[in-house]
C-alpha cells in the first residue's frame, strides 16, 4: 500500500514573538483648523437648533442623538475624536458605513467619492446647545478641539430617514424597531419610557420579544402606517424596519421524479464518531421516519403543531447533513455523527408576523442551554443584507459564535435571480456572520461548474466582505440534488437550493473532525475548508474563496510534491508573531507555490458596522530573510523586506479606506495564494500583528484571540518536499494521523 503524507499539524511549534516596527506615517490633513471650524459651525448651529424641537417626551432624560460623519482619511482606530467628544459631553453610542465625496482631500487632491464613517453620539440636549454656543470662540489648543479637522459633517438624523419601509411587503404595519440600548440595568429604565412614549398615541406594547447585541435592542411592535414617524422620533430609536418574513422553505427548482420510485439502501453501520455534537434547525421530521436512526427530534419551546411541507424540508436538509448528495445506485454512506433536529417553525413562512422573532428566541435558547461543535441553518429573514445596519439575527449569532467554539453553516439563500440594480439578490441575513461559513450553491457536482443561478450573491459587508464564503453542489435542473423523501424516507426525491449545499459542507466538516478526532479544532477545520477549496475563474460575489472540496483526501492527504501544514494558537493583542513558512533547508528548483488561509473568531459590535469585527489581524510577508532595506542615511532595516500577500497594495503606508478594501484589514479570513521562483525565498516568514479596537476606537486592555492558518507549499520539480520538510522540523512538525481509516474518494462529491 502507497505511503500517505497526510498534512502535518503542531505548526504552532515554530511561531514566536517578535518586537514590532514602529510606523510613522505624514499624515497631511485636508482642512486647517480655520477651515474646518468655518464649515461646522452652521452645522453644529442646526443640530443645536432640532434637537431643541424635539418633544421633551422622546428625549429621556433629555437625552438626544447626532451623526458625525468623519473624513474618509481620518476613519482609522487611531483617529476616532474621543478627546473632542469628552470635550463637548457627548458619547458614541454607534457608526454605520457611509458614501460621500467631501469638500476637500489632503495634498491638492481631486475629491472624489469615497466610503467613510458615520459616528452616531448622545448627549444631553444643553450639552449641544453648549457646544453651539461657544463654537466660535474655540481655539486649537482647547481641548479636544483639534480634533474637528478630521471632521466631515455633524448632523442631525431626522424621523424620515430612520424608516426602512418595504410597502410590498404584507407584515407593513408589524415593525422591527432598533434601539441604542445595552443590557446594562440602567438601560432598561429607557426601554420603559419609550413604552410610556408609544402608549400617549395607543401604540400596545409588552416588548417580550427583544434581543440585546452589543449596544442596540432588537424589539418587535405593530402601529399604525401613520405613526411610524412618531416611533422614529423617540431620541434612542436608530432604525424602524418592516419586520421581514421568513424565507419561504421551497426547493429553488422544482423537478419531476420518475415514475419508479427509486428505493434508498440504508448503511448498516452506527455513525463513525457518536461524540460529535450537531445541530441542525428546521422544519422538523415526522415520528417514525427511518432518518431517525442517526437524527434525534426536538421541539423549540413554545411551539405549535407541526406542518408537513415543513418538515419536508426538514427531512431534506437533515439528509443531506448525514448522506450529502446521494448516488441513486449505492448504498448510502455511513454517517459521520448523531445530529440533533430541533424544529423552529411550526406556521408556513409569511403567515405569521412575529415569526422571525419567535424563531430566533427558539434558536437561542437552544444555544444557550447545549454546546454544539458543528450547526447548520437553512432558514432565516427574507432579506438581502445591508451595508449601513446589523440584522438581528446576525447580530445574535455572531456574539455565539465569537465566544463558542462552534463550526456553523448558514445558507445565503436562493435569491439568486432576483433585480441586481436593487441588489435584490445579494445574500440574504444571517449569512453575514463573520463567524460563519456562509454556503451558496454551484450547478454540477463534478468538472466545469458555476454558481447556480439561483443561489444569491456577494459582496458582503466590510468586513466580512468575502461572501458568500464557499459553494457547494445545490442541485439545478438538469441535475438535481437528491435526498431522502420527507414522508416515509424510503425513496430518494430530486431538489435543489443552498438549503442543501450548506449541511452537506457541514458534513465534510464534520467528516474531518470525525477522523482526526481532537487533533483539529473546529476553527482549524473552518480554515482547512477555506484553504482548500476549488478555484475558479468566476468572480468573487459569485462563489467566495471557490467550491468546497470534493473529497477528504483533497484536505488531508498532501500528494507528491506538496506539504500542507496547520497552525492553531493563541496571540496577545498588541503583539507580533513571526510564523516561518515551512520549505527545505536547500533551495527549491524553478516555481514553487505558496498558498495561505488564515482565520479567526471575533467579538463583534452591531451597534458599529463600519467597525463590526473587534479584533484585526495584520499579515506582513518577508520572503528573503537576508535582503534588507536601507534608509537614506545609510541603516539597515531590522526586519528583512517586505513583499505583498494578503490584499493587492505594494504602499507602505496605505489609507483605512485602501487598507479595508484591498489589504483586508479587520476581516477574519484571509485566503491568498502566490508562485515563487526557489531562488527568492530564504527562511520566509508571516509577521502577524493583533489590533484591537472597541466600538471603532483604540482597545488597549489585555486580550488574547485564537487563529488557525493553514499553509501548503507546492513544487512540481520537488517530490520528495513533504520529507524534506518533515527532515528539517523533526522535532516539532508531526504527522496529523487519522484515527479511522480515510474511505476512498467517490464521484459524486464529498463522502
Amino acid at each position: 500500500m502507497a505511503k500517505k503524507n497526510f498534512l502535518l499539524g503542531k505548526g504552532e511549534l515554530l511561531a514566536e514573538n517578535i518586537s514590532g516596527v514602529p510606523r510613522k506615517p505624514d499624515k497631511s490633513a485636508p482642512y486647517t483648523f480655520e477651515e474646518a471650524k468655518t464649515r461646522l459651525m452652521p452645522m453644529v448651529n442646526s443640530v443645536a437648533d432640532n434637537v431643541d424641537q424635539l418633544p421633551s417626551d422622546a428625549c429621556p432624560d433629555d437625552l438626544a442623538v447626532a451623526v458625525i460623519t468623519m473624513n474618509p482619511e481620518y476613519i482609522a482606530k487611531s483617529y476616532f475624536p474621543t478627546d473632542l467628544l469628552r470635550s463637548v459631553g457627548l458619547e458614541p453610542i454607534g457608526s454605520r458605513s457611509k458614501t460621500i465625496k467631501p469638500a476637500k482631500r489632503s495634498k491638492d487632491r481631486e475629491p472624489v467619492e469615497t466610503l467613510t464613517t458615520d459616528l452616531f453620539v448622545i448627549g444631553k440636549r444643553t450639552n449641544f446647545r453648549h457646544w453651539a454656543s461657544r463654537f466660535s470662540a474655540l481655539e486649537e489648543s482647547d481641548d479636544g478641539a483639534a480634533q474637528l479637522i478630521a471632521i466631515e459633517e455633524v448632523s442631525f438624523p431626522t424621523p424620515q430617514e430612520k424608516l426602512k419601509v418595504d410597502e410590498e411587503n404584507s407584515n407593513k404595519e408589524v415593525y422591527e424597531v432598533v434601539l441604542h440600548l445595552n443590557e446594562s440595568g440602567g438601560e432598561s429604565r429607557y426601554l420603559s419610557l419609550f413604552g410610556t412614549y408609544l402608549r400617549k398615541r395607543a401604540i400596545d406594547v409588552d416588548f417580550k420579544k427583544r434581543f440585546y447585541a452589543g449596544g442596540l435592542c432588537f424589539v418587535e411592535m405593530q402601529a399604525p402606517e401613520n405613526l411610524r414617524d412618531y416611533i422614529a422620533q423617540y431620541s434612542l430609536v436608530r432604525v424602524v424596519r418592516t419586520m421581514p418574513a421568513l424565507r419561504l422553505l421551497r426547493p429553488a427548482i422544482r423537478t419531476v421524479g420518475p415514475d419508479k420510485k427509486v428505493k434508498a439502501n440504508f448503511p448498516a453501520n452506527a455513525p463513525m464518531d457518536p461524540s460529535i455534537k450537531v445541530a441542525i434547525f428546521d422544519g422538523g421530521i415526522p415520528e417514525e421516519h427511518p432518518i431517525l436512526r442517526w437524527a434525534k427530534r426536538f421541539d423549540g419551546k413554545d411551539i405549535g403543531p407541526s406542518d408537513p411541507e415543513l418538515e419536508e424540508h426538514g427531512v431534506g436538509v437533515t439528509s443531506a447533513f448525514l448522506f450529502g448528495h446521494i448516488d441513486p445506485k449505492g448504498t448510502l454512506p455511513q454517517p459521520y455523527s448523531f445530529v440533533d433536529h430541533y424544529r423552529v417553525l411550526d406556521t408556513i413562512p409569511g403567515r405569521d408576523p412575529y415569526e422571525l422573532f419567535e424563531i430566533l428566541d427558539r434558536i437561542k435558547d437552544v444555544l444557550q442551554t447545549s454546546k454544539y461543535d458543528f450547526i447548520n441553518l437553512s432558514l432565516g429573514p427574507e432579506l438581502p443584507i445591508e451595508d449601513d445596519e446589523v440584522h438581528v439575527w446576525t447580530a445574535v449569532l455572531d456574539d455565539y459564535l465569537s465566544k463558542t467554539p462552534t463550526l456553523a453553516t448558514i445558507a445565503v439563500g436562493n435569491g439568486g435571480e432576483r433585480d441586481a440594480t436593487m441588489k435584490a439578490n445579494r445574500i440574504q441575513v444571517p449569512e453575514d456572520c463573520v463567524n460563519a461559513l456562509g454556503i451558496g450553491a454551484c450547478d454540477v457536482p463534478e468538472n466545469n461548474w458555476q454558481r447556480a443561478s439561483y443561489s444569491s450573491v456577494g459582496p458582503g459587508r466590510s468586513p466580512g466582505v468575502v461572501k458568500p464564503d464557499l459553494v457547494d453542489f445545490g442541485g439545478s435542473l438538469p441535475r438535481p440534488f437528491l435526498t431522502l423523501d420527507g414522508i416515509d424516507g424510503t425513496s430518494i426525491v430530486p431538489t435543489g437550493g443552498t438549503s442543501f449545499a450548506a449541511p452537506a459542507v457541514l458534513r465534510l466538516g464534520v467528516g474531518v473532525k470525525a477522523h482526526f478526532g481532537g487533533g483539529l479544532g473546529v476553527l482549524a477545520i473552518r480554515t482547512l475548508l477555506i484553504h482548500c477549496s476549488e478555484a475558479a475563474n468566476i468572480p468573487k460575489e459569485e462563489i467566495g474563496f471557490g467550491r468546497v472540496a470534493r473529497n477528504l483526501d483533497d484536505i488531508v492527504i498532501c500528494p507528491e510534491g506538496v506539504v500542507r501544514v496547520v497552525f492553531q494558537g493563541k496571540i496577545s493583542a498588541a503583539k507580533y508573531l513571526r510564523i516561518p513558512i515551512p520549505i527545505p533547508l536547500d533551495e527549491i528548483p524553478g516555481k514553487l507555490n505558496v498558498k495561505a488561509t488564515l482565520c479567526y473568531a471575533t467579538a463583534v459590535d452591531p451597534h458599529h458596522p463600519e467597525n463590526y469585527t473587534r479584533s484585526g489581524l495584520e499579515v506582513t510577508f518577508r520572503p528573503h530573510k537576508d535582503k534588507h532595506s536601507v534608509d537614506e542615511d545609510g541603516r539597515e532595516s531590522i526586519h528583512a523586506k517586505t513583499k505583498t500577500f494578503f490584499g493587492s497594495l505594494n504602499k507602505q503606508f496605505q489609507s483605512e479606506v485602501e487598507l479595508r478594501r484591498d489589504a483586508l484589514k479587520w476581516e477574519n479570513c484571509m485566503h491568498a495564494s502566490h508562485n515563487f521562483f526557489g531562488s527568492t525565498l530564504l527562511d520566509p516568514v508571516f509577521d502577524i500583528h493583533y489590533n484591537a479596537r472597541q466600538e471603532g476606537h483604540n482597545d488597549t486592555r489585555s486580550q488574547e484571540i485564537e487563529y488557525a492558518l493553514v499553509i501548503t507549499v507546492s513544487s512540481r520539480k520537488s517530490p520528495n518536499l513533504y520529507d524534506d520538510v518533515v527532515r528539517r522540523y523533526r522535532t516539532k512538525l508531526e504527522q496529523l494521523t487519522p484515527v479511522i481509516d480515510i474511505p476512498v474518494r467517490t464521484s459524486n462529491g464529498p463522502v
